[in-house]
């Protein structure tokens, strides 16, 4: 991808060179690494112990501080490199700190002092990585060695995937319960039913948390391959053929029925975006959600008979968290602690659950309202200012981009990704960047305007009279 073909390219800038490339690939490398160990709830650190041998580091998921502390380096690399040029609204860019701002405060009150310190650290990773994506990896003119980071690691994601399918998940289970399950004190209730279930979890935390880093990255790693000009035309097409398909059936054996619904969404938001035919459009459209929706219905037919346990539980979640929100709507219980007021209130046959299974009522559960109105006008501002920027733009890598985290936070609805480092850490990443890229766009039409304009006034002026000289 040249710098010239890249739609996510910012333009010429000093410094854009050697030092540059090496951050791109150290920040590329820290985000694919987080999506093979750091797979895990950040309120969940506790149970993540030291690997205590080859094979350990190897299959196992590492402890959160290994991550902050390469996070902590890296940024130190993204200083280096940055340029302060403030290309968005500033507000904008302001509001990851209020939002980061108020869960300190709302701290101050926690019901949790170890729940709330967990979440906070989690949450500055992720503002620091929003800020290392529009001043640092914004200003990289050349973003293979950022992407051969990422989506290497994605396609061992996948890789892992296809293997439990194919059996590797039985032999996975016999392991933990033989040896991992006898040394826990305590394990959340969903790590236990992904333990006995035959949905896929590849290296993430379990089925849900898979589908969204697939939601997340299957759109521009499709479009980053199917670009790629250094690869003759069928071997680009192969490719990302190949890599589609191993990630839709990776979403299907994931059981996550959310995923696969918002995977449609995203599929019919592509074919809408084809320089077909209007009618053309539609019917492709069409017969793209009959064709998903009779699987789902195929696939799911068993859980709905059932009752759709899952449905009914995130709905007492739901229910839970807006009482907390009734009696605390100012500064909530503390930053993570939703599971601590759960477990009070909960019904005595509900399931316990330790996070609200929806990201932006979490924000109102544990920070109160404030807290949910800035993390909520910080990710669908972004993402409706620069998809209104860029929206005139033809190039598939930039609308992928776009397409990918509009399916992850839709996904935050009814998930819990803010709290997954592999998965919060890549979408704050990556929404920094595409928001440098919008602002990039916006100075330069702004400029090109302003030299149009200029040009147009200078011909007027020099303009011969063409009246009476008297």
């Amino acid at each position: 991808m040249g710098a010239e073909r890249n739609g996510l390219s910012s333009p010429r800038r000093p410094g854009g060179g050697e030092e540059a490339r090496t951050f791109a690939a150290l920040f590329g490398a820290l985000l694919g690494l987080s999506l093979l160990k750091f797979g895990n709830p950040a309120i969940l650190e506790k149970l993540v112990t030291w690997p205590d041998n080859f094979y350990g580091w190897m299959i196992a998921g590492w402890p959160l501080a290994i991550g902050y502390g390469l996070l902590g380096a890296v940024a130190v690399a993204g200083l280096v490199v940055a340029d302060w040029k403030i290309s968005a609204p500033k507000w904008l860019l302001a509001m990851p700190l209020a939002w980061l701002g108020w869960q300190f405060l709302a701290a101050a009150g926690t019901v949790s002092a170890p729940l709330s310190r967990a979440a906070l650290a989690q949450f500055s990773a992720c503002g620091a990585c929003f800020y290392l994506g529009y001043f640092s990896l914004g200003r990289v003119r050349e973003h293979r060695p950022f992407w051969l980071g990422v989506l290497g690691a994605f396609i061992v994601v996948l890789v892992v995937g296809l293997q439990q399918h194919f059996g590797g998940l039985a032999e996975t289970r016999r392991y933990f319960w033989a040896y991992i399950y006898p040394q826990l004190k305590s394990v959340p209730p969903e790590y236990l039913k992904k333990m006995s279930s035959n949905r896929i979890f590849s290296t993430l935390f379990y089925p849900n948390t898979l589908a969204g880093a697939l939601l997340l990255l299957l759109p521009p790693a499709l479009a980053v391959f199917g670009n790629n000009r250094r690869w003759p035309v069928a071997t680009r097409w192969l490719v990302a053929g190949v890599v589609g398909a191993a990630g839709l059936a990776c979403l299907y054996w994931s059981g996550s029925k959310g995923g696969w619904l918002l995977m449609l969404v995203l599929g019919g938001v592509a074919l809408l975006r084809l320089p077909f035919s209007r009618r053309l459009k539609i019917l492709l459209t069409g017969a793209a959600l009959i064709f998903g929706l009779a699987a789902f219905a195929v696939k799911y037919s068993a859980y709905f008979e059932k009752g759709a346990t899952s449905v009914v539980a995130r709905l007492d979640c739901w229910r839970a968290a807006l009482q907390t929100v009734e009696r605390s709507s100012l500064l909530g219980s503390g930053p993570g602690t939703f599971g601590v007021i759960y477990e009070r209130i909960k019904r005595p046959e509900a399931e316990m659950a330790r996070l609200t299974h929806n990201d932006y009522l979490e924000q109102a559960s544990d920070s109160g309202l404030p807290g949910f109105f800035a993390y909520l006008i910080f990710i669908a501002g972004s993402l409706i200012w620069a998809g209104r920027k860029l929206a005139a733009t033809r190039n598939p890598e930039t609308f992928c981009l776009w397409l990918g985290l509009l399916g992850w936070s839709l996904q935050e609805t009814f998930e819990f990704g803010l709290y997954i480092p592999a998965v919060a850490w890549t979408a704050f990443a990556l929404l920094g960047w595409l928001v440098r890229q919008a602002g990039d766009l916006q100075d330069r039409e702004t400029s090109a305007n302003r030299r149009i304009h200029g040009a147009g006034h200078a011909s007027s002026s020099v303009a011969p009279s063409h009246g009476s000289s008297g």
